[in-house]
């Protein structure tokens, strides 16, 4: 029974320490609060509870002394509880009384330390703390109203001490800290920048003077540097191609990870609106299992879906079983699902259509077996056989439509884009919220998913020359540059 205290950094989810991740995935109890990254929720188990204790629209945060009695009785209940916090656990965030009531207690504790917003936020917004010629020094100050930190900090010692001042929740204090930092010396033209939601695709940068600091337009969240080296832009953060857009992605959530990840690293807000699921097929799979047993029996095995790979080859014992088997691939993400099973593709296709493979595939009079989805075209099957090969066709997957959240739809109707990674998410897509719920941009993998989003009377903006996920994503920043 341990109570780990855990930092979840700034607001970029992959700031998040290594040992912090590791104790989320063995949580039973999580006890988060406002800053903490939803999105961090998800590495706890699917069984562990999830309680928030933060601020919310409409709803108070829990009392100091309440939250700390819930830590105390889980952690007395033999649950590995994690706390998890914003930034780090023991700046500004009450870690240290949370630790002190449970060491009281008698409950052991464990601190993860986090990347506080002191130092990750300015980074993020391309202003260093120090900087040779202008700081040797940083000083982290509060600004929290209770206590008024106008009024318990002596801001004018603060202003000769020298350096660089960085302020966390001073959005209410600002006009009296500024005019406290001028009366001890700083001169009103001293640079500040005050960086909102930073280190998150929602991150804004307010330059601005101490002299003019009260007047500006702020709300919190916000981190404020204060001195020479808020002069500084050495952004690259707020810089990236697909900053401050927000793109709808449609793909089923155990295939959407790559896009998803493609897209925050250009810069991009996701909404994860899945529009399908992936589930087993009619016969449990019993056709599958058979077909598998049978490989060697095949001249060709030829896979149209990273799905079909990942469905079949967990029904093999390794990659031993397509000795003598050639392998047909419909494109390179489907090929490098069938290199993690270490099998290398014998044919792929220039253009990553069915229409490519059967163009590409030999004559013969040997047998194909062609795993796939339940629903699909008949392209393939048809044309090898056109070509004189034996096709036995087996059900490897369904896809179901998924059923999305109104939250989620909500977000989904605000974004800028949408991307469609096959005809399955269009259709079911629009069946769930309809045309007009879809976002101005619409990208679409290739031509098939394309054809597909044009005939249920969408307008397609995008439509991917390399039909893979890299390809989608490249061809989506030149349309919403």
């Amino acid at each position: 029974m341990t109570v780990y205290l855990v930092g979840a950094g700034p607001g970029d989810p992959k700031l998040l320490t290594v040992r912090g991740a590791e104790v989320l995935r063995r949580a039973d109890v999580v006890v988060y609060d406002r800053l903490s990254v939803s999105s961090l929720l998800d590495l706890a188990p699917s069984a562990a509870e999830r309680i928030s204790v933060g601020k919310a629209p409409g709803h108070p945060s829990m009392e100091q002394d309440d939250i700390n009695a819930l830590l105390i009785e889980r952690g007395r209940a033999g649950e590995e509880v994690v706390r998890l916090k914003g930034g780090d656990p023991f700046v500004f965030a009450r870690g240290g009384e949370e630790a002190r009531a449970l060491l009281d207690a008698g409950v052991p504790v464990e601190v993860v330390p986090g990347i506080t917003s002191a130092i990750g936020v300015p980074a993020y917004a391309g202003v260093p703390v120090t900087y040779r010629g202008l700081s040797t020094s940083f000083m982290v100050v509060t600004g929290h109203e209770d206590p008024w930190a106008a009024t318990e900090t002596d801001w004018e010692a603060v202003a000769r001490v020298g350096g660089t001042i960085v302020v966390l929740m001073g959005v209410a204090t600002r006009t009296a800290i500024a005019e406290r930092l001028i009366a001890g010396g700083l001169p009103a033209d001293t640079p500040v920048a005050a960086v909102r939601w930073g280190s998150r695709p929602e991150q804004r940068t307010t330059r601005t003077t101490l002299g003019r600091l009260g007047s500006v337009e702020l709300e919190p969240p916000v981190t404020m540097v204060i001195g020479r080296v808020a002069a500084l832009d050495l952004r690259w953060f707020e810089s990236r191609p697909l900053f401050g857009r927000r793109v709808v992605v449609t793909r089923a959530r155990e295939q959407a990870s790559d896009l998803v990840d493609r897209l925050h690293e250009l810069g991009a807000e996701t909404v994860e609106l899945p529009a399908i699921v992936v589930d087993e097929p009619a016969d449990a799979g019993g056709a599958l299992r058979l077909a598998a047993d049978r490989v060697g029996d095949y001249d060709w095995v030829a896979f149209t879906s990273a799905n079909a790979v990942e469905r079949f080859c967990v029904h093999l014992h390794d990659a031993r079983a397509f000795a003598g088997v050639r392998v047909a691939a419909i494109g390179p993400g489907t090929a490098g699902a069938l290199q993690r099973f270490g099998v290398v593709a014998d044919l792929v296709p220039e253009r990553y259509v069915a229409e490519s493979v059967a163009d590409a595939f030999p004559s013969g009079t040997g047998r194909v077996l062609l795993p796939r989805a339940a629903v699909a075209r008949d392209v393939l099957p048809e044309s090898l056989r056109a070509k004189g090969w034996r096709v036995d066709v087996v059900e490897a997957y369904r896809t179901e439509p998924a059923q999305p959240s109104a939250a989620a739809m909500a977000e989904a109707g605000k974004a800028d884009a949408i991307t469609f990674t096959s005809s399955s998410t269009v259709t079911n897509y629009l069946q769930a919220v309809g045309l007009d719920a879809v976002p101005p941009v619409v990208a679409c993998i290739g031509p098939v998913t394309a054809e597909t989003a044009r005939a249920a009377g969408l307008q397609v903006d995008v439509v991917a020359e390399d039909h893979t996920i890299d390809g989608l994503v490249s061809a989506l920043v030149t349309a919403l540059r």
